[in-house]
């Protein structure tokens, strides 16, 4: 069959919601026939997921941050396939990136939680990590398949998608070139070199706050009020996509936390009045995001019981045998049959039973119990890693793993599970839960990509396993070799701060201590009655949940792009304005994500060209103000320049 060619640039209709009768086309329609699936891309993935499995999960444990494998990868597809002069690539580059993206959503499940049995003194073995990321990969990709449909097309336009739009922007451009293209690189070196000054020379701070002024620091350390922004290129491009709407509730959310919440507790608790603003947020306050976010997924759950009683309806009538064949859904709608979907999901559920049968608990009710925690967890906040990543392009799994470890914590005790045993259980519970709820809200990225761009679904979900066995491996091989190596206790450890915090939460829950169930319930009453008035609770509870530092900029992105989609009394004017703003907040996402990466190689080898001293003063946080407005008023401006088309 005839290989049509994809059109040049997405439809003015990409980012917007459809109107009656109105139909997305994507730019490789359904009855063209492109190349997806080759020995190429197949490969070329596959080495994407071994290197940024091992140099995310290394610089992840080494200094504490976790970054975003698909836009990187993007980069380097485009860039590859641009050297060697192939065509026609853009089908293959969403496999190459959806198969090596598994790495981020891998890495993040294991070195969240797995490093913490080093750390409470107990011992993991390669194949526990390697069976606790493989499997619960494979269940985030099985549960999320059914809620595909759903979120990237019955949704369209309704969410934002940050991450998917600047990973598409970066596909589509440098597969067309022109002028998008050198706009979008014009726009990335920009917010790269911003970023990468930041990160590896000091010259101004990440970060402002109200404590630059002598009087914000007294009101900080008196009333526990302070404002905070980071001043990062890539996060206020995350801002522009998400837009003011979501960007508004998110900061509501922070806004009560921080102004609100923080204060009070400051002022009415005697053990708090000692403490930061930020101490009295990571002790008291995170929870009360972790129980709205906890209730937000319920009633996501609830509101989607129509999609779910839709994809249970398919199983049975698939079972029941009775035909309803893939030739009649066009091939930028096919899924992979939900027969084959079940029967996966009862294979890896079968065979995380026997996991935790013969490699971990050795008891039949205690193997039974733990399958049930992971299988009811996961499915339940599935829905709401999608949620996130689609609003924000941020997944709060740390938060929801928390809450898993709390939570089995408490049943695996009541069957008679607890000290090191107990210990080693649930922290290998929560590995597989977060990964799967890693994998989900990743995984929804990809297909979202696909959907815009035109490829096969169920191509995307047969090779997005391939990814998750190669990224599991991997990084089970390099946290053993680091254990090895530097250890995770001790002096000159790895930090691995996330998995430190899963380990503070497990200890007193297992040899006996306090959880603050008045601030999950408080949360979780707060998010009901948001439901109630109609504000979107997962939004809200986003906000209250991540740091007031990461909320503020995307208010200010929202906000720019508000201006510039609104100046012009010339409709058409403001829609060709807010076009080629997303283009440079593309450009700023993906410079930002690649020169990241580049600047933790650079620390990981050894390179210290940071200016430490410099940094930690006022002139630093004073320069990291002034360059941020910068910033926003050159966004602002490249922004204006576009026309009418």
């Amino acid at each position: 069959m005839e290989q049509n060619k994809p059109k040049n640039s997405l439809p003015e209709n990409a980012y917007r919601p459809l109107g009656d009768g109105e139909q997305y086309e994507p730019l490789m329609p359904s009855n063209t026939t492109p190349k997806e699936v080759t020995p190429y891309s197949v490969s070329m993935g596959v080495v994407m997921a071994i290197i940024f499995s091992a140099a995310a999960a290394y610089l992840g444990l080494k200094i504490g941050q976790v970054f975003e494998a698909a836009i990187p990868i993007a980069i380097i597809a485009v860039g590859v396939g641009s050297l060697t002069g192939k065509k026609n690539m853009l089908g293959q580059n969403v496999i190459i990136q959806s198969i090596g993206a598994s790495s981020g959503s891998i890495v993040a499940g294991a070195i969240f939680t797995l490093p913490a049995l080093y750390i409470l003194g107990l011992q993991a073995q390669f194949y526990q990590i390697f069976l606790s990321s493989l499997l619960g990969g494979m269940l985030g990709i099985v549960l999320l398949i059914p809620f595909r449909k759903y979120f990237v097309k019955d949704m369209h336009g309704k969410y934002p998608f940050p991450e998917a739009t600047a990973t598409t922007e970066v596909l589509v451009s440098g597969e067309n070139g022109g002028r998008q293209a050198g706009l979008l690189a014009v726009s990335g070196a920009i917010g790269g070199l911003y970023d990468f000054i930041i990160s590896t020379f000091g010259l101004w701070t990440e970060e402002v706050s109200t404590r630059v002024a002598m009087w914000g620091a007294d009101i900080a350390d008196k009333f526990k009020v302070v404002f905070k922004v980071n001043t990062g290129a890539a996060v206020l491009g995350l801002g522009y996509i998400i837009g003011l709407k979501y960007a508004a509730f998110i900061c509501a959310g922070s806004f009560l936390v921080w102004f609100l919440i923080v204060p009070l507790i400051g002022y009415v608790s005697a053990d708090a009045a000692a403490m930061s603003a930020e101490a009295i947020f990571r002790e008291f306050a995170r929870p009360i995001g972790i129980g709205g976010i906890a209730m937000a997924g319920i009633i996501g759950i609830v509101r989607s019981s129509k999609v779910i009683r839709q994809a249970l309806g398919l199983a049975v009538s698939e079972l029941a045998g009775k035909k309803k064949t893939a030739e009649k859904t066009e091939r930028t709608q096919r899924d992979i049959a939900m027969r084959t979907i079940l029967s996966v999901l009862i294979a890896v559920l079968f065979t995380v039973f026997v996991f935790f049968q013969f490699g971990v608990l050795h008891n039949w009710m205690q193997s039974v119990v733990a399958l049930v925690i992971v299988f009811i967890i996961s499915f339940l906040f599935t829905t709401v890693a999608a949620n996130a990543i689609a609003i924000v392009g941020s997944n709060p799994v740390s938060g929801m793993t928390l809450m898993t470890l709390i939570l089995s914590s408490l049943v695996l005790v009541s069957v008679g599970l607890s000290g090191r045993e107990g210990m080693t259980a649930a922290m290998i519970i929560g590995g597989v839960v977060c990964t799967a709820l890693s994998m989900a809200g990743a995984f929804i990225t990809d297909l979202k990509i696909g959907y815009w761009i035109g490829t096969t679904p169920s191509k995307q979900e047969g090779w997005k396993f391939l990814g998750t066995v190669v990224s599991a491996a991997t990084v089970a091989g390099v946290m053993m070799i680091l254990d090895k190596t530097y250890g995770f206790v001790g002096e000159g450890a790895l930090v691995a701060p996330q998995a430190n915090a899963m380990a503070a939460v497990i200890k007193p829950l297992m040899e006996g201590g306090s959880t603050p169930w008045v601030l999950y319930f408080a949360g979780a009453a707060i998010a009901l009655t948001l439901n109630m008035i109609g504000v979107p609770a997962l939004a809200f509870a986003l906000g209250m949940f991540i740091p007031l530092e990461l909320n503020t900029p995307l208010l200010v992105g929202g906000l720019v792009s508000h201006f510039v989609g609104s100046r012009s009394s010339d409709a058409a004017r403001n829609k060709a304005r807010s076009e080629r703003g997303t283009l440079i907040a593309s450009g700023f996402i993906a410079g930002g994500a690649l020169m990241g990466v580049v600047s933790a190689i650079l620390k990981f080898a050894g390179v210290d060209w940071f200016m430490s001293q410099w940094y930690g003063g006022r002139g630093a946080m004073w320069t990291g103000l002034a360059m941020y407005l910068l910033l926003i008023a050159y966004f602002v401006w490249d922004s204006m320049r576009a026309k009418s088309k």
